[in-house]
């Protein structure tokens, strides 16, 4: 069995992209595009073994590229660099040089910069691995580019696995030293299609702090408990449970308790679909699209509305390059990074 490719249309700038399928042995099926190296949907079964598409997304590149997503901004799906999540003010300082970045949200940069990788055209070249299909996507990011130092050569491997994973492996190496924070930002939804919001999924997060955040969502540095509030996940909640209790809902980065794997599990009780998560990473952001509000049509016509879907975006902290005691971010020249994020599905018996 062979992965398949299909035009997706063309970029506003006249580039012509790709939508690549994986397929595994038990049938579960994997899209991406090399526009922005964007997961646009993911075939999991239920608990009639019925296949169904678990992430939002659109049909074609036009999609994510009309002026109601880029204004809103979702990054449906898509890989986000250099530095996912925000940069405080867009400057940080480095080796005693300040750098200043693109600031596109309000006066932060977030996810990159305005033209982040989830905007550009990645090459893409389909294989495969003893686990299973396989996507290998490669990116030139040049020195300055957004504002960031240092020619960046970044390689994510998509795989889907014949045991019903999909593996995502990010590996780079620099010039010159620059921070770099690599992620997948896939909005989830187990009963896409069926349910309009993500409210009623069970979750459970294995960590016991999470970074406390000023107005602008930058760290404040402390690292709080999150026994005793809405924030404690280290029992299943349904997402809907606590919510209101969380001004604009959960966009916050959680500290993972080290060793322990999975990291996250969701369940959905009208499938019954389970995602696990697992991850290398210190940190994941629990976003749950707290900004969507019905003005983006995806898939089949499917409205998205306010919590449409949640994000489980593993992660280095928010703002680390501003952030001595948060883990470090500064790739420097002979280093390679490397991080891998895995989510597994099943059926919950």
């Amino acid at each position: 069995m062979h992965s398949t490719v299909v035009p997706f249309g063309r970029t506003t700038d006249g580039h012509e992209v790709q939508l690549f399928t994986l397929t595994n042995k038990n049938g579960l099926r994997a899209t991406i595009t090399n526009y922005g190296g964007t997961l646009t949907s993911l075939l999991v079964p239920d608990k009639n073994g019925q296949l169904g598409d678990v992430v939002l997304g659109f049909d074609n590149v036009s999609g994510y590229q009309s002026p109601e997503y880029l204004k809103s901004g979702p990054y449906f799906g898509a890989l986000i660099g250099r530095f996912g999540n925000r940069i405080a003010k867009g400057k940080f300082t480095l080796d005693g040089q300040e750098y200043s970045l693109v600031t596109n949200n309000g006066p932060n940069s977030l996810h990159g910069g305005s033209k982040g990788f989830d905007k550009v055209v990645w090459q893409a070249e389909p294989g495969t691995s003893a686990d299973g299909q396989t996507l290998t996507l490669t990116y030139h990011s040049q020195d300055g580019e957004e504002g960031y130092p240092g020619n960046l050569e970044v390689k994510v491997v998509y795989t889907l696995t014949n045991d019903d994973a999909l593996r995502i492996e990010y590996t780079a190496t620099t010039d010159q030293a620059t921070p770099i924070n690599l992620t997948n930002h896939a909005y989830f939804n187990l009963g896409l299609g069926q349910l309009p919001d993500v409210l009623g999924h069970q979750v459970t997060l294995h960590a016991d702090r999470y970074t406390v955040v000023d107005d602008t969502a930058i760290p404040t540095g402390e690292l709080r408990p999150v026994q005793g509030t809405p924030f404690d996940f280290t029992a299943p909640h349904a997402i809907g449970e606590r919510i209101a209790q969380v001004p604009g809902g959960y966009d916050h980065n959680w500290v993972l308790n080290q060793g322990q794997q999975p990291i996250a599990k969701v369940v959905e009780p009208t499938t019954c679909r389970v995602m696990e998560v697992l991850t290398d990473e210190p940190g994941v952001q629990f976003y749950t699209g707290n900004f969507l509000d019905g003005s983006l049509t995806g898939k089949e016509g499917v409205v998205y509305g306010k919590n449409a879907g949640f994000c489980l975006e593993t992660q280095h902290f928010p703002d680390s390059p501003n952030q001595p005691s948060f883990p470090n971010t500064i790739l420097q020249p002979g280093q390679t990074y490397q991080s891998t994020t895995e989510y597994r599905f099943s059926v919950q018996q």
